[in-house]
């Protein structure tokens, strides 16, 4: 039972029923870094990862 996380060209198998910010924490990415996407659609750091969900990542980025 597992999810799959997309960061850049890597990819991360965690397993489902973690939280998206528990499976950040488990693969040493913080999660104010990054903005989670299932299908698609922005999801929240609260939300239940499901088996066969995948996840991409999109880096946060900041300028001044």
């Amino acid at each position: 039972m597992s999810v799959i996380l997309k960061f850049r060209k890597e990819e991360f198998t965690v397993a489902s029923g973690l939280t998206v910010r528990k499976a950040l924490e488990e693969i040493n990415i913080p999660p104010d870094s990054v903005l989670p996407t299932r299908n698609g659609e922005l999801i929240t750091e609260d939300e239940i990862l499901h088996e066969g969900d995948v996840i991409r990542l999109v880096a946060v980025i900041s300028g001044g």
